[in-house]
C-alpha cells in the first residue's frame, strides 16, 4: 500500500497515518509492534509507516492480522542507540530507523511521529527536519502527570528538551503548555503556575521574578489564567492545570514522580501479601487497588510530546512495553486528529514571537 493511498480519505473514514521508529527502544521491535496492534485494535482510522530492519519486523507484522493493510514498512538498516550523542547523529544519522521516522513528518506522508529512541538525538534530529516555529526560541518536550484535576493529568514543561530557559522561554513554555491543556484535555480556560521554590514572588532563582511577570502580563492574549508561582507538591494536585518550569527542574520532578509511583506499587504489594488475613483484604480491595494501580501507572502518561516544532513528535520512553508504545500512540493520534500542531503555529508562536493578542479562530475556538 502506497504513503499516498493510506494518506487518503475513504468514504466517511479519516486515515491518520502514524510513523513509528521500531528500532530505538531498549525492548525492541517486538513490543513496538504488539503497541502498535493494540492501538490498531481500538482506533480503525489508525495507520503506521514503520521504520527500522524490515527483515526483523516483517515476522513480526505477519503475527499480527489487525495490522494487515494498516501497515507500510521502510527499511533502515541503522539504529540510534542510547549512547550516541546527538551531534553525531545529526551528521550521521541518515539512514537510521529515527531520522527515517521524522522525515515522514517532514515529506507529510505522516501526521505525527513515536520514537522511543534517545531523547537528545530525537530533539535533535526533530529540530533539524521540521526546524522550530517562527517565534519559538527553544522546543519544550511536554507531559502528562497524574493528578487530582477533573482532567485526571496535568500538564508539565519542560521535562527535558533544554536544562536552560530563560525568562522568554518560560512565557513560551506557559502559552504552548495552555494550548496543550486546551486541545490534550479539554481544559477551555487552563490554569498555568510557574514552578518555584517557594510561593513568595521574592523566592527563587534570578529571572523568576522576570517570568513571573511575563507569564502574566500575557495571561489575557494566551487565553490562559496564571496562579503565580507553585511548590512541587502542587505538581499533582489541582491548583493549576500547566506547570512550567526548565528542562532540568522538569526531567528530575519527572523520573522522580515515576520512580514514586512505582515505589508504592511494590509497597502495596508487599503489604498485602505479609499475612494471610492481609492477603484476604488484598482480595476484598482488588476493585479498588486496580483502579489506583492504573491512575499512578507511568505507562498510562508514556509519552513526552515535543513542542514549538513544525510537526507533532512523542517521545516514549525507551523502556516502553507495549503497553507504554500503545499509550504513546493513542496520544499521537488523538493531536495529529485535533489538528494540534497546526493551531499551536496559528496562534501560539506568533503571539510570544510579538507578544500581541492572538483573534479567535473563525469556529470560536483557540489554539
Amino acid at each position: 500500500m502506497s504513503s499516498e493511498t493510506m494518506t487518503q480519505t475513504s468514504g466517511a473514514e479519516r486515515r491518520i497515518v502514524i510513523s513509528v521508529d521500531a528500532m530505538g527502544g531498549d525492548r525492541g521491535a517486538a513490543d513496538v509492534v504488539a503497541g502498535l496492534a493494540a492501538s490498531a485494535q481500538k482506533n480503525p482510522e489508525i495507520h503506521f509507516i514503520l521504520h527500522g530492519d524490515e527483515a526483523e519486523i516483517g515476522p513480526l507484522l505477519a503475527k499480527r492480522k489487525i495490522l494487515v493493510g494498516r501497515c507500510e514498512v521502510r527499511h533502515a538498516p541503522r539504529v540510534v542507540t542510547m549512547e550516541d550523542k546527538p551531534s553525531q547523529v545529526m551528521r550521521h544519522g541518515q539512514g537510521t530507523s529515527m531520522w527515517s521516522t521524522i522525515e515522514s513528518i517532514r515529506s507529510g506522508e505522516a501526521q505525527a511521529a513515536v520514537s522511543c529512541g534517545n531523547t537528545g538525538a530525537l530533539m535533535a534530529v526533530s529540530m533539524l527536519q521540521l526546524r522550530k516555529m517562527p517565534g519559538i526560541n527553544r522546543p519544550a518536550i511536554g507531559a502528562l502527570w497524574p493528578s487530582t484535576n477533573p482532567a485526571g493529568f496535568n500538564v508539565i514543561l519542560d521535562v527535558g528538551a533544554d536544562v536552560r530557559a530563560e525568562a522568554e522561554d518560560l512565557l513560551q513554555y506557559a502559552m504552548m503548555g495552555a494550548s496543550y491543556a486546551r486541545n490534550g484535555l479539554e481544559v477551555m480556560r487552563p490554569r498555568v503556575g510557574l514552578l518555584n521554590v517557594g510561593t513568595e514572588e521574592h523566592k527563587g532563582r534570578p529571572g523568576m521574578k522576570e517570568a513571573h511577570d511575563l507569564i502574566a502580563g500575557q495571561a489575557e492574549a494566551g487565553h490562559y489564567d496564571y496562579v503565580g508561582f507553585v511548590e512541587g507538591g502542587d505538581i499533582p494536585s489541582n491548583r493549576c492545570d500547566v506547570i512550567v518550569t526548565d528542562g532540568f527542574t522538569g526531567n528530575i520532578a519527572l523520573k522522580t514522580g515515576e520512580g514514586t509511583a512505582k515505589l508504592i506499587s511494590a509497597f502495596l504489594r508487599e503489604a498485602f501479601a505479609a499475612t494471610f488475613m492481609s492477603k484476604i483484604a488484598a482480595m476484598l480491595a482488588l476493585t479498588s487497588l486496580k483502579r489506583m494501580q492504573k491512575r499512578i501507572d507511568p505507562r498510562r502518561v508514556n509519552g513526552g510530546v515535543f513542542l514549538g516544532l513544525n510537526g507533532t513528535v512523542v517521545k516514549s520512553h525507551g523502556s516502553a512495553d507495549a503497553t507504554g508504545v500503545s499509550s504513546a500512540v493513542k496520544l499521537a493520534f488523538q493531536l495529529a486528529k485535533s489538528g494540534f500542531n497546526e493551531r499551536l503555529a496559528a496562534r501560539v508562536a506568533p503571539a510570544a514571537a510579538a507578544g500581541q493578542d492572538p483573534a479567535l479562530s473563525k469556529d470560536g475556538t483557540t489554539g
